[in-house]
């Protein structure tokens, strides 16, 4: 899945909120890094595909990611919308750690 994907070092593992989201910019492309209750991470476009605003500044639920203007729902597993408005999923990217560091694929996972 990973083997022929380039991955960039976004930050330390240390620098995430405990659970919930943070951008991070990959040569001008923002995606939200989110950690779950449990410590698993991933990597989504960080904007909401209904509107135009950050999903990063969103609520996290278990695995849902929810956008703070209208609503929207979306796992950030894959990227799929839970309910409206949204009706179109947003990327997912590869994430990896390596000593601490969080590396994220720049190619989505499900385009």
């Amino acid at each position: 899945m990973t083997d022929d994907v380039d991955f960039v070092r976004v930050c330390r593992v240390d620098e995430l909120p405990a659970v919930g989201a943070a951008a991070a910019d990959i040569f001008g492309h923002v995606v939200a890094i989110v950690r779950t209750r449990e410590g698993d991470l991933y990597a989504v476009d960080d904007t909401c595909s209904h509107a135009n605003v950050s999903l990063s500044e969103g609520e996290l639920e278990g695995t849902t990611l929810e956008c703070w203007l209208h609503g929207s729902r979306f796992d950030v597993r894959t990227g799929e919308p839970s309910g409206p408005p949204a009706t179109a999923p947003i990327d997912v990217y590869p994430v990896k750690v390596e000593d601490g560091d969080v590396y994220v694929g720049t190619t989505p996972l499900n385009a």
